[in-house]
């Protein structure tokens, strides 16, 4: 079992992380006339809903938001690593011409990253991917950063980061754990 080390965010600081990404995502595309939001499964779709929330409480419009299960485009599924239960992508917009705004809760390797941006150009040409995250934890393998992101840790590859967020959780906290 992983040894508990700190509450990094509780859930108010996650929410003003969020607001933040959310007036941060609004000053770099000039509004959200262009802007579409998508999940990466599981919390960074939870995450999303709560931006493209917050962004139509700030601008008064609803933005086209969809979920991305990633699991096909791993490049760690063939290395016995995961087993797969592979769902469709459930985009039910054209992603071509527009500025997809991709959310997930940590960045740690860049491989989800990597593995989502290859996803989304499975289903057109974007104008610009970017990328938004709760929490970058540093240790990249690949060259991937994060364009909006709530709070930087740097950790140690023995340490591990927990985003809690509903429904999968009954908190909303981001947390930093020993491996055990």
């Amino acid at each position: 079992m992983d040894k508990f080390k700190a509450v990094l965010m509780d859930s108010a600081a996650v929410n003003r992380a969020l607001k933040r990404i959310s007036h941060e995502i609004l000053e770099k595309n000039n509004g959200c006339e262009n802007i579409c939001i998508i999940g990466v499964k599981r919390r960074g779709v939870s995450l999303s809903e709560i931006i493209a929330d917050n962004i139509y409480n700030i601008e008064g419009k609803k933005i086209p938001t969809a979920v991305l299960d990633i699991t096909f485009y791993r490049d760690d599924v063939d290395k016995g690593y995961l087993d797969p239960v592979i769902q469709p992508c459930d985009i039910p917009f054209s992603v071509v011409g527009k500025n997809i705004i991709l959310v997930d809760d940590v960045l740690y390797t860049g491989r989800t990253a990597r593995a989502a941006m290859e996803a989304i150009m499975k289903f057109g040409r974007a104008a610009s991917i970017q990328f938004a995250v709760l929490v970058d934890r540093g240790h990249r393998e690949l060259p991937i950063r994060g364009d909006y992101v709530g709070k930087n840790v740097p950790t140690s590859k023995n340490e591990l980061i927990k985003v809690k967020i509903p429904p999968y959780d009954q908190e909303c906290t981001v947390e930093i754990y020993e491996k055990a």
